[in-house]
């Protein structure tokens, strides 16, 4: 176990609007938003401990995370047609292995993290969820043809997965921390703007994958050049908020983040049809470990994020 202080949305800062700008905004291409953030102190539970004393208590639809051991072929992650082509594919394999009755998987993003001065994604830290059930059903529209299909499938039972592995040596530095699902309310999560870069044609094919550039310092707060392209949760403090991390945690683990499930506990139509005990997201964020040694180096690590479809319920 260690301490962590993690950086919450400031309920007092947020601003609920509908209106584009107005309401709260976080930035895709830098750790900035525009509302304030708190810090809380609490404690994070080691993973692995926790697991090997009790596994069935963790779970992708349990607790909302689960890690495993499983290599990757592609262990470079510098070439975007390698990982497209390579380890797009072994992701899969991964979900199919570990998820059963997955009918359809749609790998449409992946990120890289690296914390030096020059990396264009650095870690984030900042309590959230990747999408709301608003933009999970977006990304459904926009990533599943033909247009029928799509509705097909948001009839059925879908997820979104976060599958994330260090790169290249431990993720010692700023290492990712979840909190259990179960520890958390609906009234902890704030929908928030996503704002990406606007891209003139013929960039903007509606993929960003590889074209992340890191903005200068003084347009962090300013909104000119950026387009709203997606909805995520930030988080408010909770005392029950129940912290876990996977100490060290080595390239050859993974580990499997719920940002959606249709069938989470308490969600209704149009977005899902909540079942009582099944985990609907899952809180994360990166935190600086007060236990890192000097001198570790930076943490680097890759985030692939994919709708999963379940065959129909019988």
């Amino acid at each position: 176990m260690t301490t962590g202080t993690f950086r919450y949305a400031d309920p007092a800062t947020i601003n609920r609007s509908t209106t584009p700008f107005i309401k709260s905004w976080s930035k895709v291409d830098v750790d900035y938003s525009s509302f304030s953030r708190v810090s809380v102190s609490k404690p994070v539970h080691d993973l692995r401990s926790a697991v090997e004393s009790s596994p069935s208590d963790f779970g992708v639809d349990v607790s909302g995370f689960a890690l495993y051991t499983h290599p990757a072929k592609e262990t470079a992650f510098t070439d975007e047609r390698a990982i497209w082509s390579g380890y797009y594919a072994e992701v899969e394999a991964l979900l199919r292995e570990k998820l059963p009755g997955i009918k359809r998987v749609e790998i449409f993003d992946h990120t890289i993290r690296r914390n030096n001065g020059s990396a264009a994604r650095r870690p984030v830290q900042q309590v959230h969820v990747d999408q709301t059930p608003a933009a999970a059903a977006t990304r459904v529209r926009r990533h599943v043809s033909p247009p029928e299909e799509a509705e097909k499938l948001l009839k059925g039972r879908y997820q979104i997965i976060n599958v994330w592995r260090p790169i290249s040596h431990p993720a010692t530095d700023f290492p990712l921390a979840f909190i259990d699902w179960r520890s958390t309310s609906p009234g902890d999560l704030v929908p928030i703007d996503l704002l990406y870069p606007k891209r003139s044609e013929p960039e903007d094919d509606g993929d960003d994958r590889g074209k992340e550039v890191a903005p200068a310092e003084e347009t962090y707060p300013k909104t000119e050049g950026y387009e709203v392209k997606g909805e995520t949760y930030g988080v408010v403090p909770n005392e029950t908020h129940k912290f876990y991390y996977v100490k060290d945690m080595k390239p050859e683990e993974v580990v499997l983040i719920k940002c959606f499930d249709s069938w989470g506990e308490g969600l209704e139509e149009p977005w899902g049809k909540g079942k009582k005990g099944v985990a609907g997201w899952t809180p994360h964020t990166a935190f600086v470990d007060p236990a890192t040694p000097e001198g570790t180096p930076g943490r680097e690590s890759i985030e692939v994020r994919c709708l999963v479809f379940y065959e129909d319920e019988e």
